[in-house]
């Protein structure tokens, strides 16, 4: 028994599982009703309006609705949603025992002490039939889960089944008076509507329970003689089956398993005990110690029990459901049905191998535990827990399996666990000596190593490493050397998972995740409030878990998240990119697109790969408080604030990132004081007196404002303060500018107005204002102060200031990578693409006109095929704006006299520096050493054809030389032309020579074969991306940052290309709609950038549409979708293909090509090369070939050859460096 949840409660009468949701219903002895989450074992709701126990319940199956009925003979129905009794059903006339919805009609059966069973109308609220015929407690009434029927079980030691088809009518027809009268008499003497059809007579006592078969014309019953009996019925008679033996008290319920063939039981003799019905032996039994058992349930949809009892309850299953599994690069191996299964990853293909259970071993608990696999000598091992624990060694031909008719048996042998640990070996756990057994694959012990700390499990921990487990921790054992290499103390650990690299390693607990590296040394632990059931490591280092509810990701630092919630458990075997595969519990195999953007952009932060951040802000929908929080967390609220709309978070944000400018925006939009408030605080902090004096004028903070103008020096504006004071009639904020400003007349004037004559007149004397003191003294009379004698007074003056009222000078920096790259987002691509309404991007899509679809609701045809917009083009195209470069000036040669003119010597060519400077081609190739030059492009490219270089090397020997005419009758003289050359290098120094290529040129060629890629012109755009292909390996960069812009040119260019040939080849091919379709198919898996690939998804999805292959259509109408084209045409197109092929999803013609297997499309045959077959490369461009291609020229790059050794491209001295 795999115990779920137990509870601590009054005595447990009546259970009901929720079919949807995982909540349980019990209802008490003490007349309470609890609603508990057996998943998080917690009581959501409790209900007690009835007097007295309650020992019936029910949940109906549709509406949020259960049924409870107790011992004050009422019949009640709650809504769960509302929390309260809709309404209380009375005629009953003695406790009742049980209540039950009907699956289908709106129905209540109720059984009860008065001797009776009564069905009710629940929406009607009122009884619509009496049965009657028992002449004692009626213990049970349950209805037939198909059929018109119902059992019941009574203390008159009988059980009956009665037909209630009658009843349809009642239900079909409303009551009138007639009906009312009827139902009088019904009342009184019991209808004709439901009438007896078996009376099963065989039990010595009363019968406590019945029950129906799910699907077999069978009833099971248990009475309190402490049998449990097996009836049989057809369509005239019942009889007695067998009789099942072994409780040793009064047997208080039973039920048929829905999935498996056997019969659960549970008795007074406070044990539960399990039968094959098909054996009728019993196969186990569950003892508690001191609470008797008096219900059980089963849930509707999944293999889970609950059982009540003295002091609560129990919700179990009886056997694992897990399949055992072992995944071994693109294939996995697992159990189902007894036999051994494969799957293929890459082709998704499930194939049957060898049976793996020796027969006539039943029993539960005793499947396949765990598997592993030898890929090298496809060997299986198969632990269980049969015999108390032994494996099964399996030998798979290699030369194919069918039934297993002809596979030898199976080697076997006991042990707790056992695994794999080198090509030929596995171990063997033996318990009771606590040693690892070595053996080899005729099952033959060849070495045995005692473990230093007692072991009660052992996995795989690498190669000639075993990872075991003790009671609180986990350590590596090294079974060569036969030492501790690591241990980690960690809770119970049941599953272990390794990274592909075996660099770091998951230990799965209950409800918790440990992640050490491969030598156990702890990095993060993550908890779990729900049961954790499985994980797997993805490509980028991400460890991917699922819960019974989630699939969930944890980080390498131990961050982690939501990615998908699951209606059933599932166990992650194996993640390709976004796409995890996974079993259930049935053991079939399931793909899983997620989405992987938010973990992905937490690890790239994580890991400072800052531009992959940008990238996935720009394409990505990520947003939400959660986001925004991670951010601020981690510190990059510069990121947040592009992330958010509304005002007051980006007001908020950019405080914290110290975005002045953005927070003044906001602050306009919010216009509250305490937003002025904390900007003006922030913006003082930052020196910007500007918006601090802007942010207090705002807010009317007078004093503020008057401090600032004085410690900024403003003391014009600081005047102007005492005037508003004055007129304000604020005496202190006037007091105290005149203090700042140091006008003595004023302040004692001030205090003069303000009544304190005696200050004023001290002011005035100390500062020497004889006229106003002897004023004041007049006023003051006999009221004269003593000035102080013996002091020396110090004239309270503010400094003169220097600067006045300006900004805190900034220091010139680059900005940083948010604020410079994100600054852009969603207004790149506006500018960088024109509109494509003249494009010749493929054919009118026209759904209208396809009359053998007859798709119905799509009446709106497409008047346009051709795409209206690309995009928003608010720049007017790819107007390129000039560069203002300082125009160079010729220098004059510096000549100098001399009376004594001596011939110069012949110096060295310059051609000749060139090529002993430079071991770079295009240097090689400007001195005019082309021979030199061809022999570095071929080892470092693997360029055998130079024909299409020819012209170029030309242009560049010849870029690089000017020519002068000194006379008539003499020869040219050859300048040579050096790069960065300036007016105050040395003559004598020569540098290497200036090259007509420059990657700048090449940059503004991409955006040129943008622009015609997006008109349609592809024979054009075909044109330049080959032009700037075949001209990178002769240009000549400075940084190592500019060598990865090229190869990353490379690559951007190579996929157009490609693309490009396949859709011209495509137009040619005006007979072959199969060979259209698969070549617009590949041309949507080219990294085009975003509005390209837009058109691309259009263009295949008119054409699959029009060829009626509806499903593969379809595919490319969610990939446009999930693009989020801003052309509205595009969308209500891809919508219109989606809703038209969701009707009949199918395909018209089988094509080459699945979308969901990874694929990459080779350069001359175009078919797709998926993952797992071989194949061949260009070492230039990178292009992939299948085999027979190898030796030929590249057919993207027209240059090098394909399956070529290459060193790689070097394009810049500082890769010699």
């Amino acid at each position: 028994m795999l115990t779920k949840l137990e509870t601590k409660s009054n005595r447990v009468k009546g259970l009901s599982f929720h079919r949807q949701r995982p909540w349980i219903l019990a209802s008490l002895h003490s007349g309470v009703i609890q609603l508990w989450d057996y998943k998080m074992g917690t009581l959501i709701d409790r209900f007690d309006e009835h007097d007295g126990p309650v020992r019936g319940v029910h949940f109906h199956a549709l509406q949020p609705l259960f049924v409870s009925g107790g011992d004050d003979y009422k019949i009640k129905v709650w809504n769960y949603k509302l929390r309260r009794c809709l309404f209380t059903l009375l005629g009953h006339l003695d406790y009742i025992r049980t209540v039950q919805f009907h699956h289908e009609h709106p129905w209540i059966v109720s059984a009860s002490d008065d001797q009776t069973i009564r069905i009710w109308n629940w929406q009607s609220r009122t009884c619509i039939s009496v049965l009657t015929g028992h002449n004692h407690y009626v213990m049970c009434a349950l209805f037939h889960p198909k059929e018109e029927m119902v059992v019941s079980a009574s203390l008159d030691q009988t059980v009956r089944v009665w037909d209630i088809g009658g009843l349809n009518k009642k239900v079909a027809s409303p009551m009138d008076d007639i009906l009312k009268f009827t139902q009088m008499n019904t009342d009184l003497f019991g209808g004709v509507d439901a009438v007896v059809k078996y009376v099963l007579e065989g039990h010595d006592r009363g019968v406590n329970w019945a029950s129906f078969h799910p699907t077999l014309p069978l009833i099971v019953s248990a009475a309190d003689d402490r049998q449990v009996k097996i009836w049989r019925m057809n369509d005239t008679k019942a009889w007695e089956v067998d009789t099942l033996r072994g409780h040793m008290n009064n047997v208080s319920c039973v039920l048929f398993h829905a999935r498996q063939d056997i019969i659960v039981s549970n008795s007074e003799d406070k044990t539960i005990r399990v039968w094959d019905s098909t054996k009728r032996t019993a196969l186990q039994t569950f003892r508690r110690e001191n609470d008797r058992f008096w219900i059980l349930t089963l849930h509707p949809e999944i293999n889970l029990l609950a059982a009540g009892h003295d002091s609560g309850m129990i919700v179990f299953k009886l056997e694992r459901e897990r399949p055992a599994f072992s995944v071994s690069i693109d294939s996995l191996y697992y159990v189902k049905d007894r036999f051994l299964r494969f799957y293929e990853y890459s082709t998704q293909k499930d194939t049957q191998l060898i049976p793996i259970r020796r027969p006539g071993l039943v029993g539960l608990n005793q499947g396949p535990k765990s598997l592993s696999y030898s890929p090298t000598e496809n060997a299986v091992l198969i632990c269980s827990d049969v015999d108390g624990g032994s494996y099964e060694l399996y030998i798979i031909p290699k030369s194919g399996c069918g039934r297993g008719d002809t596979i030898q048996d199976a080697k076997r042998g006991s042990g707790g666990s056992a695994v794999f640990v080198a090509r030929n070996r596995f171990a063997v756990l033996e318990k009771s000596s606590n040693q690892v057994l070595v053996k080899n694959l005729k099952n033959e012990t060849v070495k045995k190593n005692a473990l230093p700390i007692p072991t009660d499990a052992i996995f795989y921990g690498g190669t000639g490493n075993l990872l075991c487990r003790a009671d609180d921790s986990v350590f590596i054992f090294d079974l060569q050397q036969r030492i501790v290499l690591g241990d980690l103390q960690t809770p119970f650990v049941r599953y272990v998972v390794w990274s592909n690299d075996m660099e770091s390693v998951a230990l799965l607990s209950k409800h918790s995740i440990v992640i050490a590296d491969k030598k156990l040394g702890q990095r993060c632990t993550i908890h779990e409030t729900i049961r954790v059931k499985s994980g797997a490591w993805d490509d980028y280092g991400v460890f991917l878990y699922t819960t019974l509810t989630h699939i969930k990701y944890c980080l390498p630092n131990g961050d982690s998240g939501i990615i998908k919630t699951l209606d059933v458990p599932l166990y992650i075997t194996k993640i390709f990119g976004s796409t995890i595969f996974c079993l259930d519990r049935d053991g079939k195999n399931l793909a899983i697109i997620i989405d992987s953007s938010e973990y992905l952009f937490k690890l790239s932060l994580l890991k400072k790969r800052y531009e992959q951040v940008m990238s996935i802000i720009r394409n990505s929908g990520l947003c939400g408080q959660a986001m925004i929080a991670y951010l601020q967390q981690k510190g990059f609220p510069e990121v947040a604030l592009h992330l958010v709309k509304d005002e007051r978070i980006r007001f908020n944000l950019a405080l914290e990132s110290g975005s002045i400018q953005i927070a003044v925006a906001s602050a306009k939009e919010i216009d509250e004081k305490d937003h002025w408030y904390r900007l003006g605080v922030e913006a003082l902090r930052q020196g910007y007196a500007g918006i601090v004096e802007y942010a207090y004028q705002r807010t009317k903070n007078l004093e503020r404002l008057s401090f600032l103008y004085l410690v900024t020096g403003n003391l014009e504006k600081l005047s102007k303060m005492m005037k508003i004071a004055e007129v304000k009639n604020d005496i202190m904020g006037q007091f105290h500018t005149a203090l700042y400003l140091g006008d003595i007349e004023e302040r004692v004037k001030i205090l003069q107005t303000a009544g304190h004559l005696p200050l004023a007149y001290i002011t005035a004397s100390i500062h020497g204002l004889q006229d106003a003191a002897k004023r004041l003294a007049t006023e003051l009379g006999d009221n004269l102060p003593s000035v102080p004698q013996g002091k020396s007074a110090s004239l309270l003056m503010s400094p003169s200031p220097i600067l006045s009222g300006e900004d805190w000078p900034l220091l010139m920096i680059t900005k940083g990578i948010f604020e410079g790259g994100l600054d852009s987002v969603g207004r790149g691509t506006g500018e960088e693409y024109e509109d494509a309404a003249d494009a010749d991007w493929g054919e009118d899509l026209d759904i209208a006109d396809v009359e053998s679809m007859q798709q119905g609701d799509i009446s709106a045809m497409l008047e346009d095929a051709e795409v209206q917009e690309l995009e928003e083009n608010d720049g007017g195209g790819w107007d390129l704006e000039d560069l203002d470069l300082p125009v160079e000036s010729p220098t004059a040669a510096a000549t100098s006299s001399s009376s004594v003119f001596t011939t110069p010597s012949p110096g060295v060519p310059v051609s000749q520096i060139w090529v002993q400077k430079s071991s770079l081609a295009a240097d090689n190739t400007a001195a005019g050493n082309f021979d030199t030059a061809m022999r570095l492009l071929s080892r470092q490219l693997g360029i055998k054809n130079f024909a299409p270089l020819k012209p170029l090397c030309l242009d560049l020997y010849t870029g690089s030389h000017s020519y002068l005419s000194a006379f008539p009758s003499a020869p040219l003289i050859s300048m040579a032309i050096e790069r960065g050359w300036s007016e105050s290098a040395s003559p004598n120094m020569r540098r290497l020579p200036g090259l007509v290529f420059q990657f700048y040129q090449l940059e503004e060629r991409l955006k040129a074969g943008y622009k015609a890629t997006t008109n349609g012109k592809f024979t054009e755009a075909l044109r330049i991306f080959l032009g700037i292909l075949q001209t990178i390996p002769l240009v000549v960069v400075d940084s190592r940052r500019e060598v990865d812009e090229v190869k990353e040119l490379i690559i951007i260019v190579r996929e157009y290309v490609l693309g490009l040939r396949m859709e011209l080849k495509r137009r040619e091919l005006k007979d072959d709609p199969i060979r259209q379709q698969e070549l617009a198919a590949y041309f949507t898996h080219c990294n085009l950038q975003i509005p390209h690939a837009r058109l691309a998804l259009l263009n295949a999805m008119t054409i699959c549409y029009k060829a009626s292959n509806l499903s593969t259509a379809a595919n490319f109408a969610r990939r446009l979708l999930e693009t989020n084209p801003s052309a509205e045409n595009q969308a209500k197109t891809a919508r219109q293909v989606l809703h038209a092929a969701e009707k009949n999803m199918r395909d018209a013609s089988v094509l080459n090509y699945d979308f969901r297997n990874p694929f990459v499309i080779c350069g001359a045959t175009y078919v797709p090369i998926y993952r797992g077959q071989k194949d061949v490369s260009c070492p230039y461009c990178s292009s992939r070939f299948v085999p027979s291609q190898e030796g030929q020229i590249c057919a993207v790059c027209d240059l090098a050859v394909v399956g070529g050794d290459a060193s790689g491209l070097l394009c810049s001295p500082s890769q010699s460096r």
